[in-house]
């Protein structure tokens, strides 16, 4: 087994005890604490809150990919390239919005809890799926496309059979980007009452109290290798299974 994954290895399974069984690191995290201040975050199970965290992105990286990859399919067809740039101008709109902003405005229409936060985290993972997927589409080799039509292949048979295969190295590369921006921003959803490992970092702040900071934070930084490195690896694989690696290599 290579070392590589001997240390991811061994980093998930230090997170998953962690989150099984914070008290056993009360010893390292006191080293935080000050004034007999709690070391391990007590106002709820930090197991409860990270599962929640990620099932808060991964919602809204799934409506972010259906809506981009769609958008992008639409715009490289014939019949759509004239909506190229108002597509593209719909999937910069949560990059133009700070999420914080979003967040403001749809709240008001909402309410508190999760619903702002998901609003938050598609509008601003949209742009970088859209445009690897529009990347992927339009890089294809036009011998391969070409040879698509000759057997007689409908542009459907194409799009499912030939193009989105070969595009989906390109593709799973704006989710994985999508995702790790998605993690980290998500921590802001808990300012509106969102679930998230937010509220840990902000009940550090508020209670001056460093080990919770850090606590919100390496479960965020965490999750975000963890989830970059096994997205790169299916990536790598694909790359591998479609003949595509060698040829970026060379």
């Amino acid at each position: 087994m290579k070392p590589g994954l001997l240390i991811r290895l061994a980093v998930f399974g230090g997170l998953v005890l962690f989150l099984l069984h914070p008290d056993s690191f009360a010893g390292f995290f006191s080293l935080f604490t000050k004034n007999n201040q709690p070391a391990i975050y007590n106002q709820g199970s930090l197991l409860d809150i990270t599962v929640n965290h990620v099932l808060i992105v991964l919602a809204a990286t799934l409506a972010s990919t259906i809506i981009a990859v769609g958008l992008a399919v639409v715009v490289t067809r014939p019949f759509g390239a004239e909506f190229l740039p108002l597509s593209r101008s719909l999937a910069n709109v949560g990059q133009t919005f700070p999420p914080v902003a979003v967040l403001a405005l749809a709240v008001p229409v909402l309410g508190f809890g999760t619903a702002p936060t998901l609003v938050a985290l598609f509008l601003y993972g949209l742009l970088p799926i859209f445009e690897n997927t529009l990347t992927g589409l339009a890089s294809l080799p036009p011998a391969v496309t070409d040879a698509a039509k000759g057997v007689g292949m409908t542009g459907w048979q194409r799009l499912l059979k030939i193009e989105l295969p070969l595009a989906l190295p390109v593709i799973l590369a704006g989710i994985r980007l999508s995702t790790v921006i998605s993690l980290a921003t998500a921590t802001i959803g808990s300012t509106v009452a969102a679930r998230t490992l937010g509220e840990v970092i902000i009940a550090g702040l508020t209670a001056n109290n460093t080990a919770f900071v850090l606590q919100g934070g390496l479960i965020v930084g965490v999750l975000a290798v963890l989830i970059y490195d096994g997205l790169s690896a299916l990536e790598r694989f694909l790359m591998e299974r479609t003949g595509q690696l060698g040829r970026a290599a060379a």
